[in-house]
């Protein structure tokens, strides 16, 4: 299913398929300056595909290689869209992944990037590494009217899970999210949230949840106490959702990621 809002010079592209719609999964593509930001799963690619071709739109930008953003890369690429998307991004969608069966159920398959790719450059948007979500995630800038499309940057606050694909890094998230809001947004557009209403308020918000949760987890790793021991401590119990996804998303891949990049003492 496709839902379209305006916001000005903004369109939002909501899509969902009943299986999505059943976990309460959604993922947002924006179109803007005649150019689509992300290309959502596999499972909405006809549709995706029909608005592209109805809105004469001239390529599509593609912000990090998970499922639902660069879902239908090979099917862009094969039918001649334009594509702009970084390196790692293109090595990434041409090498098989690790994909747990909630992710086949909810946004179907994601065939490897085999076709050519037509490139372009999107005139008045810039990409903005910001990774930690994955080492391959950027942000679209439109400095012209300081509008940040913020694809996985946000999510929410206080995300207490984090996930192994493409090495997610939650400390590096803070600096990424420092970064974005020193452009001075005016606008932030999430992925899966929308248009964020104090954007800027809210991401900062986060960066200073990250920062919190990761000196306390420090403080234990310090002390040498184990990864499970702190997630209780830390988190609690682990949500219904973690053993949905066998542990993807977990309070368990958040702590593993901060042991990760704990500093040498």
């Amino acid at each position: 299913m496709l839902r379209v809002e305006s916001h000005g010079d903004v369109q939002r592209l909501h899509f969902s398929t009943w299986r999505s719609r059943l976990v309460g999964y959604s993922v947002s593509c924006y179109a803007v300056r005649g150019v689509l930001i992300d290309s959502a799963f596999h499972d909405v690619g006809d549709e995706l595909l029909a608005w592209i071709r109805e809105s004469q739109c001239r390529g599509v930008i593609i912000t990090h290689a998970h499922d639902d953003h660069a879902g239908n890369a090979e099917r862009l690429a094969r039918a001649g869209v334009p594509i702009q998307l970084q390196p790692d991004s293109e090595a990434l969608l041409k090498t098989p992944q690790r994909r747990g069966p909630h992710r086949w159920w909810s946004w179907g398959a994601m065939p490897l990037l085999r076709s050519p790719v037509t490139p372009f450059v999107a005139q008045g948007l810039e990409m903005v590494f910001t990774p930690g979500h994955s080492y391959d995630h950027y942000c679209v800038w439109d400095a012209d009217t300081r509008t940040l499309f913020a694809a996985d940057l946000f999510l929410g606050v206080k995300v207490r899970v984090a996930h192994p694909v493409h090495r997610e890094d939650v400390r590096a998230q803070v600096a990424s999210i420092r970064k974005a809001v020193a452009l001075g947004p005016t606008r932030v557009f999430d992925a899966h949230r929308g248009l964020l209403k104090d954007g800027a308020g809210l991401l900062n918000a986060k960066a200073d949840w990250i920062e919190q949760t990761v000196a306390q987890i420090d403080r234990r790793i310090g002390d040498g106490w184990p990864d499970p021991a702190i997630v209780r401590d830390v988190f609690g119990r682990e949500p219904l959702f973690a053993y949905v996804t066998l542990f993807d998303w977990s309070h368990a891949n958040f702590v593993a990621s901060v042991r990760r990049t704990y500093p040498a003492r």
